[in-house]
């Protein structure tokens, strides 16, 4: 297999696994750490009149489903790559980050959350998932 189509093959399997990762975060956080009652999380419209409601504790499995989402991306796509892990891992890691910027257009969350979510969710940890994949061919 060429390694131009390898690594095109490495980019779309990394998003398509760390958007597997991420959507499975997202749909656990409910369960895990309940919104207020009477919210409904499940439409953009909803997330915008929750936004008062919500503290904190909310925010950390989005933050988390982005973060390991990109990572477990990142990885896979290095782990794949033949020869270009980097341009692999942060290839994933610019999607991921071009839909976290969109997320936070449409979602209107608070600045501490979008400024800490762009910053340490997306490029940090598609860089963790290329040393962890890159220690893992070792």
């Amino acid at each position: 297999m060429p390694t131009a189509l390898r690594l095109a093959l490495a980019i779309i399997a990394g998003i398509a696994v760390g958007g597997t990762v991420n959507m499975a975060l997202i749909g656990l956080g409910p369960s895990l750490i309940p919104p207020p009652a009477g919210v409904d999380m499940t439409t953009a419209e909803g997330l915008k009149a929750a936004m008062p409601l919500l503290e904190p504790r909310h925010f950390l499995m989005p933050f988390l489903a982005h973060a390991l989402g990109t990572l477990v991306g990142a990885l896979v796509a290095a782990r794949i790559a033949l020869t270009q892990h980097a341009v692999a891992a942060y290839a994933v890691g610019v999607v991921f980050l071009a839909g976290g910027i969109a997320a936070s257009v449409m979602i209107p969350a608070p600045a501490w959350f979008i400024a800490s979510d762009l910053v340490l969710a997306y490029l940090p940890m598609a860089w963790l998932g290329l040393r962890l994949g890159r220690r893992l061919a070792a």
